[in-house]
């Protein structure tokens, strides 16, 4: 039956190539501009898939990609110990932001657009006025790598996730550490805020899903049943949904009181990346077995297998009106797929 499913090479909408592996893939805000990560930052349109610029500067891998709100501005981070901003309308270099001293592992922007906050190998978290990419603030505290940055939807709250086996919960306005949260057994890889921003997810090496109350990091619920480490967490639209890629399965929960709804399997290696399209009805996940998955939410029913890349797939988005899914893989290209 899966056969039935697979849909072939020739359905991609366009592939793109890089020239080193693909870590990390986002659409602007008006679905118009895909960038990829790679040893450069590129910038598509999303259209028909030609290369719009090469964005040049950086001199190592680009780990993690993000576009300002407004769609005018885009981040990169770097093993080069730098982040990078730049104008998406002509490919400019806007800011060449220095100061941390480790490989940059991840960056995200404020709701509001006005900071920037980039996560390091050299343990801290550093904030940044995106205006003009003066250094607000240096986060310190982890005693070990920050892997992943989230904000708040509000914008008050950043959360980081650490090697260290903590997630901390800073105040944004002053970079005051609200509170650590402990508990995971091993590293922590990934940070999410649900919609509302009440509940914060984090996954681990440890095998387990944590969901903490945002206002005072009261740990909620432990979401056990993986068998290998949690590589990515997701949070659906509706707020209520949680999934996590992990091993050869995607797990769907229930985020209020951490019930398992569902185990999507079928995977032949573990999955490194998942994403909900926009209407929370599709859930995508990408992985070392070099395929891209699409289930349906509803009842898990796996609707597709997109077969094409050649190498493990690292990253995986929708587009916001959830019409196309962008795939960044080692193979050194990014996919990018019409989503009936």
């Amino acid at each position: 039956m899966e056969r039935q499913l697979v849909i072939e090479i020739n359905r991609t909408h366009v592939c793109m190539e890089h020239p080193a592996q693909v870590y990390s893939v986002a659409f602007s805000p008006d679905g118009q501009t895909l960038a990829s990560g790679s040893c450069t930052v590129r910038l598509w349109r999303v259209s028909d898939g030609t290369l719009l610029r090469t964005l040049e500067g950086h001199t190592g891998p680009v780990y993690g990609v993000a576009f300002s709100p407004d769609g005018q501005t885009l981040a990169s981070g770097s093993w080069d110990n730098t982040a990078r901003l730049w104008r998406v309308s002509d490919g400019a270099s806007l800011r060449t932001l220095e100061g941390h001293t480790n490989w940059v592992s991840s960056v995200a922007f404020s709701p509001d657009g006005q900071t920037l906050a980039s996560g390091s190998y050299d343990k801290t978290v550093r904030l940044w006025r995106v205006a003009d990419g003066a250094p607000l603030r240096t986060l310190k505290g982890h005693t070990n790598f920050v892997l992943s940055v989230a904000f708040s939807p509000d914008g008050q709250t950043l959360a980081s996730g650490s090697y260290d086996k903590t997630v901390r919960l800073w105040r944004v306005a002053d970079g005051t550490l609200l509170c650590t949260l402990k508990g995971h057994t091993d590293w922590v890889r990934s940070v999410a805020f649900s919609p509302d921003g009440q509940t914060l997810a984090s996954g681990s090496d440890d095998k387990t899903v944590r969901l903490w109350r945002a206002a005072d990091g009261a740990l909620l619920s432990t979401l056990k049943g993986h068998t290998n480490l949690v590589e990515s967490v997701a949070f659906f639209p509706d707020e209520q949904t949680l999934a996590s890629g992990s091993g050869e399965t995607v797990r769907l929960w229930w985020a209020a009181d951490g019930t398992l709804l569902r185990a999507l399997e079928g995977y032949t290696d573990s999955v490194l990346s998942v994403a909900f399209s926009p209407d929370g009805q599709t859930l995508a996940s990408g992985s070392v077995d070099n395929t891209v998955r699409l289930w349906r939410v509803s009842d898990g029913a796996l609707l597709c297998i997109l077969v094409g890349h050649t190498d493990w797939v690292t990253s995986v988005a929708f587009s916001p009106n959830g019409q196309t899914l962008a795939s960044g893989s080692w193979d050194e290209t990014v996919r990018l797929w019409q989503i009936d």
